[in-house]
């Protein structure tokens, strides 16, 4: 008899784990069809789960049973037997908070399906599986008994009613089942069986209600007529939004040369006042189009509300303009640690860099000196160091940027400098020879120098190019690279202290005496303006030719960057002290008879009673006697 007990006990057990086909219907059931791996494995998991239970429970089945069957006065084997029953409670109870602790790992990141109640609007959501039915199939199953609910005129909310199963709460109408909500769909809307049975009872009666006041002809026809109006109201706006624009386009019309007087930058006329008008239409034209655009976005999900077969529409409408400044929200909300992370990076590197030009203009002023540091140095090494402090601050604050770690902004960031080294190649050919240029120190701005073939003043220097205005204006850019390549000739550097020696040859006759020569041509030199005459101007003696003796007259300068003027003031001297001390300079190639000719020098340089001398005939006596 004993066993016949526990085998009736245990063919109970097993009804009700499988009590929930309630839900069934006539439709054999769908094979399971989980929409994540996360919920796949949590059911997995709640199966085994659910297997210990039933375990546990055909041993309590069989503990209750002992129990009942033992007498009174088996005090010790009851509380024995009680003891594993209390033992298979606590169980029981570890069991559910384990459920629930799976449940909770999954409650933000697995999804459920939902129930579709008249509208195609969410009722509510369906996670767990019940028996041989999936979370999928028990929301369709559930959605199509709610939407027949209507079907019945006797329905009213109060013939929903709530029925206690063997482990489930079932949801009963007047014409059968509805759903059953068993444990596991408590746990995931954390309350009480019983408190969401009553939730869910509510939800289904509320949408049947209310489904039924919406088809009504008389709601119908308020929605039609409120649809209208709101129609009406929007053809309005726009109406008197286009008369607004049409009357700020005449406004801005007859301001032309009043008010609107066009734009200019110095001498410059960046618009003038035709076009400052038409731009300024053109402005009211998409202001204009861009609030009618406003107004019938914010129109049509405010119609489609109107009805409840199109609220959807309005929700997806709103969600496209809510969603993405939800995210960009949010995201700045995420962002803003790192955000303030670079803000204090930023402000450190600007105060150090700060500090660097600090240095810089002290040393260009001197104030500050450093033993082998020249202050023409001061503002190429601040470039330099301004550079490498421009590229550890992107080094140090790349890790907080958005999207730093995503393979794409890394493949860029790549692809960028992979063009940025071969497309600057020859410009960083330059600015390494610009840098090499700056510390060996072999021009500055404003020095007289020639570079290769080119002579002139230095007026610029920059890390690709050095720039020369030559003594006819020209202005000549050289890349680095080539002034690296070619000779440079300084005439300003040692000018200053030491001067710098022009020097000219003039080629004279062997019948003028040279210690009159020299003279002359020093005191040419000293005649003209801006040559030294401390030191002295002296003479060289640079070759004996065939003809003619060739002299060079050298003296100092400070001026290196006047010496075209200077050379052509001492050209000038020359020709004038050489006339006014009878000297004449008729070489290299120009050869003249004494007899009978007047002399080279000019006439104002000759005395008044000057003649040309007459030739010179002898006659031989023999002769003048024949």
């Amino acid at each position: 008899m004993k066993k016949v007990k526990i085998i009736s006990a245990v063919w109970v057990i097993l009804i009700i784990s499988g009590r929930c086909i309630a839900q069934q219907d006539s439709i054999p059931p769908k094979n399971d069809s989980i929409n994540s791996v996360l919920l796949h494995d949590y059911v997995r998991k709640i199966e085994e789960i659910e297997q210990l239970r039933k375990e546990d429970s055909i041993k309590k089945a069989e503990l209750e049973l002992q129990l009942n069957s033992l007498k009174t006065t088996d005090n010790l084997k009851k509380e024995a037997l009680q003891q594993q029953l209390n033992e298979l409670n606590e169980k029981e109870t570890r069991r559910i908070a384990q459920k629930k602790a799976q449940i909770d790992s999954l409650r933000h990141t697995a999804s459920g399906f939902p129930v579709i109640g008249f509208f195609d609007d969410t009722l509510f959501m369906v996670y767990s599986k019940l028996a041989s039915l999936s979370a999928k199939d028990r929301a369709e199953i559930i959605s199509r008994r709610v939407q027949k609910l209507p079907d019945n005129f006797l329905f009213r909310p109060d013939s929903l009613r709530i029925e206690v199963a063997e482990n489930t709460l079932d949801i009963i109408s007047t014409t059968g089942p509805v759903m059953s909500i068993c444990e596991s769909d408590a746990l995931w809307e954390d309350t009480t069986m019983t408190g969401l049975a009553e939730a869910r009872r509510k939800i289904i009666a509320d949408a049947v209600m209310n489904y039924r006041q919406e088809i009504r002809i008389t709601t119908i026809l308020k929605e039609i007529a409120l649809a209208l109006l709101v129609i009406f109201l929007t053809g309005l706006l726009i109406y008197y939004i286009g008369k607004l624009a049409r009357w700020g386009a005449v406004k801005v019309i007859r301001q032309e040369n009043r008010l609107i007087k066009g734009i200019k930058i110095k001498n410059y006329t960046l618009f003038d006042s035709k076009r400052e008008v038409r731009a300024f239409l053109t402005l009211i034209t998409i202001v204009k189009w861009l609030i009618y655009l406003l107004v019938i976005y914010v129109m049509l999900p405010i119609l489609f509300g109107i009805f409840p077969w199109t609220r959807n529409f309005a929700e997806t409408l709103f969600d496209y303009i809510l969603n993405p400044i939800k995210k960009i929200a949010l995201g700045l909300w995420e962002y803003l640690p790192n955000l303030i992370t670079i803000i204090i990076i930023v402000l450190i590197f600007r105060y150090v860099l700060m500090f660097v030009k600090f240095l810089r203009g002290e040393i260009e002023k001197e104030n500050l000196q450093l033993p082998g540091f020249y202050p023409d140095w001061a503002n190429p090494t601040y470039q330099i160091i301004r550079v490498l402090i421009f590229a550890f601050l992107i080094v140090v604050i790349f890790p907080y940027l958005p999207g730093s770690d995503s393979p794409v902004f890394q493949g860029v960031s790549v692809f960028l400098g992979f063009l940025f080294t071969f497309g600057s190649a020859g410009s960083l050919s330059n600015i390494v020879a610009g840098l090499v240029l700056t510390y060996m120190r072999l021009f500055v701005i404003g020095d007289r120098v020639k570079i290769g073939d080119v002579t002139g003043d230095v007026i610029e220097k920059s890390l690709l190019v050095t720039r020369v205005r030559t003594i006819k204006n020209e202005i000549i850019s050289i890349p680095n690279s080539t002034v690296m390549n070619s000779h440079t000739i300084n005439y300003s550097s040692d000018a200053p202290d030491k001067g710098l020696i022009i020097h000219s040859t003039v080629t004279i006759g062997y019948d003028v005496p040279w210690r009159k020569m020299h003279q002359v041509l020093i005191d040419a030199a000293l005649r003209t303006e801006l040559i030294l005459k401390d030191p002295c101007p002296f003479v060289l003696q640079t070759s004996l030719d065939d003809f003619y003796v060739s002299y060079q007259i050298n003296a100092y300068i400070r001026e290196a960057n006047k010496q075209a003027l200077i050379y052509s003031d001492l050209h000038q001297n020359i020709q004038d002290v050489c006339n006014e001390n009878g000297v004449e300079i008729l070489s290299p190639h120009y050869r003249a008879a004494r007899d009978g000719n007047m002399t080279t020098i000019p006439a104002d340089y000759l005395p008044e009673d000057y003649q040309s001398p007459s030739f010179q005939v002898k006659i031989n006596p023999e002769e003048e006697k024949k």
